[in-house]
């Protein structure tokens, strides 16, 4: 039989309605309605389960009949009523995706509140947001234009994180912006819809992931302030602290002081990794790649290319300069194809990629791990961050030749199945 090989680009990401379901399912007693076609509904409640949702997706089924028939709407109406009986229930997100959008909701025909439960529709549709992160941008966006507490007068000294991070980086944020004079923070997105009405109310808002434009766009239409990047390496480490200092307006040689302690620490770190050495690709789709490089390289490692599905964006500026400086080829709205090609051009000693992408280099003996499941799901932040990240690539460059093993061990096996 002959093998036939797609001609078509495959770029990566997730379903980006997935992106908008992690932030919503996460958030105590929310239930989301999910305006989509059975296939859809299968599909996104599968992955949504498959990263730790824990509650179940409701939805109408839409099918031909329904949209083509004009009842959409009423049905999305009775599904949420039924919802709402629950006296549990305090959110209800309606998500609309590509059939739904396609078809046409109009918001005002939508209950603003159904028993004790506010009622938001939030629009996801593929054709629309190229990626998963941007459509957690999306998500929070919405909810914060619906909630945050924007015209009450600013809490003094509080600060407000967009990004999914690490339950650890959020406590070691909070407190080491402790010592230098911050009273309260929250974390979004976060499991407690009062954090988005209390991010409102924030005097510095740090927005830690480049693809939250719109949460930022908001918040800046809001007379919000904004700070840029995130404390991963010693130096972006020293940097941040110092930026939420100055635009908390905080005692500066108290800010300077716990920035150089912080940054000493990790460098203390990537001294106990000096023999480091090897070449690595970093070629993720979470939209938070760019500062992951930056440690690698500051830590001795070589890495000629890096690859993100989210576009370049004024909030990655610092690091697409410093990367690019340092001879790091950066590709944005990457596809597959970019990917391998990058591997077959720079033979590195370790993919840290999508799961595609490690399929394509195990082929070839090289070691690769999935980048979402093996980097966002680790502490990133401050020294407990490099040591998490530098331990684990440390150990797999090690034992590179395993991989080389391996494929040298069921060569002709795969070729044999063909």
């Amino acid at each position: 039989m002959e093998k036939k090989n797609c001609k078509a680009l495959h770029p990566q990401s997730m379903c980006p309605a997935f992106g908008g379901l992690r932030v919503l399912t996460r958030i105590d007693g929310s239930q989301v309605c999910l305006a989509a076609d059975q296939g859809c509904l299968y599909g996104l409640t599968f992955v949504s389960q498959f990263y730790a949702a824990r509650k179940s997706i409701i939805s109408p089924g839409l099918m031909n009949a329904e949209i083509s028939g004009g009842t959409m709407i009423d049905d999305l109406r009775r599904t949420v009523e039924e919802i709402a009986l629950d006296p549990s229930v305090r959110l209800i997100p309606v998500v609309s995706t590509c059939v739904a959008e396609t078809a046409g909701i109009a918001e005002e025909l939508l209950p603003r509140r159904a028993g004790n439960a506010e009622v938001v529709l939030v629009r996801l549709p593929a054709f629309q947001i190229r990626t998963h992160p941007e459509a957690k941008d999306v998500a929070v966006a919405t909810l914060l234009e619906r909630f945050g507490d924007f015209t009450a007068p600013k809490k003094q000294r509080s600060v407000a994180l967009i990004g999914e991070i690490f339950p650890l980086d959020a406590m070691t944020v909070g407190s080491i912006l402790q010592k230098i004079g911050v009273s309260s923070v929250v974390t979004l997105p976060g499991t407690a819809l009062e954090d988005y009405r209390e991010a409102g109310r924030a005097e510095v808002v740090a927005v830690l992931h480049p693809f939250y434009e719109k949460t930022a766009d908001l918040i800046r239409s809001n007379g919000g302030k904004i700070v840029e990047g995130n404390p991963i390496g010693a130096n972006a480490t020293a940097g941040w602290i110092t930026r939420i200092g100055r635009a908390l307006g905080l005692e500066s040689e108290a800010v300077a002081a716990v920035a150089q302690e912080e940054a000493a620490k990790v460098r203390d770190v990537m001294g106990r990794f000096n023999t480091l050495d090897g070449r690595v690709i970093v070629a993720g789709y979470e939209g938070n790649e760019l500062p992951v490089v930056r440690l690698l390289l500051e830590a001795g490692l070589e890495v000629p290319y890096a690859s993100t599905s989210i576009a370049k964006t004024p909030l990655c500026m610092e690091d697409d300069r410093v990367i690019s400086m340092l001879g790091t080829e950066i590709r944005y709205r990457k596809f597959l194809e970019d990917d391998m090609q990058a591997v077959e051009e720079y033979a590195p000693d370790l993919v840290i990629g999508t799961t595609s992408l490690d399929s394509f280099a195990k082929e070839r003996g090289i070691p690769a791990i999935y980048y979402t499941n093996n980097i966002s799901a680790r502490p990133l932040f401050f020294a407990a961050g490099a040591a998490t990240v530098l331990g684990m690539v440390a150990g797999l460059l090690q034992r590179k030749d395993a991989w080389q093993t391996m494929r040298e061990y069921f060569e002709g096996t795969r070729q044999g199945l063909l």
